[in-house]
């Protein structure tokens, strides 16, 4: 009798102007090959996190995806163009 737990990137969307990435993870527990449960979560990755600085600049930071499955960092690459990311740092000092 062999329980195993599988963690699957499941659903993947590129959604907005910035491109952002939603994962849906599926935790999968399965015995002797039957599946028991599955359960989700989720989480969205941007191109760029932005912070004001007190002297009123900006830092801007890529989002590394190097810990990412290659199909992620596969994805971030193609979508997340310097256009995109320039874009995404506009809006957010804007905001």
């Amino acid at each position: 009798m062999a329980i195993t737990k599988t963690l699957v990137d499941d659903k993947l969307e590129v959604v907005g102007d910035f491109k952002d990435l939603q994962i849906r993870t599926a935790t999968v527990i399965k015995e002797d090959g039957t599946e028991l449960s599955r359960s989700f979560h989720r989480r969205v990755l941007h191109c760029v996190s932005s912070v004001k600085n007190a002297d009123d600049s900006w830092t801007h930071t890529d989002t590394d995806v190097s810990g990412e499955s290659t199909e992620i960092q596969g994805i971030t690459s193609a979508v997340w163009t310097t256009t995109v990311k320039n874009a995404k740092k506009a809006a957010n000092e804007a905001a």
